[in-house]
């Protein structure tokens, strides 16, 4: 081979090292296995504080992320965060952000970044260790991934539920979202409907490494962007919302009941178009709890269940 064939093999050589040497590096996303919490705002936050603990049955602690928030815990990684409402809030919305468990912040930022998500400069951390960042999806909602801290705090299991299943809220474009949530994230399809057969208003996808979900709940216009414009407050609360998780749904309800717990509340429990028990609850600033059952009593409508349901 001549010198110019030698310099040629040198070169090609030269670009398959680069190349896997840049593959090698790629970031990998690392896991994202639970819901962390759901943040919203409060008008009032002893009487928030009162729906949380007396009527949900939570644990109130300090909030590291906000110390004029706080956080009702429903198990020693999940919680309801609730901060003040700003004093010139203008909207009917109450969510703040979404928050999601990984198993190490950093690389998943790292991760976002690679992607060309735009993440912050580095990772928060807390006064209790634990670690976060934000990013904003493609259509504004901020959502929060948190990697718990080394030290949980002590939670006693919660009678009624000790487990957030999912969160939800309000979304336009569904490919869109997908763009962000599956293709990035890798949150996988669980189960969708609405409220006939021909339309999927609520989309649920599981996280990557777990079986907690995110669902959609779709509204109009498509190129939207949050809460449409002459929405009451009740129902971007309605749409906007967490969900707890229980073996049995009338065991809960009559927990509630017996415990005066219900004091406010005008729902009973019922059969949701995925044919799983549910109670909604609805916290002083409209924000909905939905009591649900871990698994369907029948077929549900619009879709099959298409991954494993969560368990206790």
């Amino acid at each position: 081979m001549g010198a110019i064939g030698m310099r040629a093999l040198a070169y090609a050589l030269t670009i398959l090292a680069s190349c896997g040497v840049a593959q090698a590096a790629a970031p990998a996303r690392p896991p994202i296995v639970s819901v962390s919490h759901l943040a919203v705002h409060a008008a009032d936050p002893a009487k928030s504080e009162a729906f949380y603990v007396h009527g949900l049955g939570a644990v109130k602690g300090s909030d590291p992320e906000n110390p004029k928030g706080a956080r009702y815990y429903f198990s020693p990684t999940q919680f309801v965060e609730v901060l003040p409402l700003p004093p010139d809030a203008l909207s009917v919305d109450r969510l703040d952000h979404a928050a999601f468990n990984t198993a190490d912040a950093e690389a998943l930022r790292l991760y976002l970044a690679s992607k060309g998500v735009a993440v912050p400069g580095r990772v928060e951390t807390g006064a209790d260790g634990g670690r976060w960042f934000d990013v904003v999806d493609p259509e504004g909602v901020r959502i929060q991934f948190v990697q718990p801290p080394a030290t949980l705090p002590a939670i006693a299991v919660n009678p009624l539920s000790s487990r957030i299943i999912h969160v939800g809220f309000i979304v336009h474009d569904r490919a869109k979202q997908d763009a962000f949530y599956r293709q990035v994230l890798g949150f996988r399809p669980y189960w969708f409907g609405g409220m006939t057969d021909e339309a999927a208003s609520w989309v649920s996808l599981q996280v990557p490494d777990g079986s907690d979900w995110l669902e959609y709940m779709i509204v109009a216009p498509p190129d939207g962007r949050g809460t449409p414009p002459g929405m009451s407050q009740a129902t971007a609360g309605m749409l906007d919302h967490f969900s707890l998780g229980v073996p049995d749904t009338r065991l809960a309800y009559t927990l509630l009941w017996n415990g005066d717990r219900l004091r406010g509340q005008a729902e009973t429990p019922k059969i949701g178009r995925d044919a799983k028990w549910q109670l909604n609850l609805y916290d002083p600033d409209g924000t909905r709890a939905e009591i649900m059952e871990f698994q369907a009593i029948g077929k549900p409508c619009c879709s099959p269940f298409t991954a494993a349901d969560p368990k206790p």
